[in-house]
């Protein structure tokens, strides 16, 4: 539920995190794992920007398959 509840500001950093319990807005499975950066709201969605090779890819994916970049220290 936290993660449904959770809002992300343009420019933050997200990693996609696919919740298989969930399908609706679900990016594919190649995405599961990579970091991007929030670039808008769509409705209840999100659009990350993911660097995929030397191609920059727009992901529509909603909360629940995404949660903040962790700090590695």
């Amino acid at each position: 539920m936290g993660r449904i509840l959770t809002s992300y500001a343009p420019g933050q950093m997200v990693t996609i995190s696919i919740n298989p319990s969930i399908q609706k807005g679900m990016p594919h499975r190649r995405y599961h794992g990579r970091v991007g950066m929030i670039s808008e709201k769509r409705g209840r969605a999100y659009v990350i920007q993911v660097t995929a090779g030397k191609v920059p890819r727009l992901i529509i994916a909603r909360p629940e398959h995404i949660q903040p970049m962790r700090e590695t220290s």
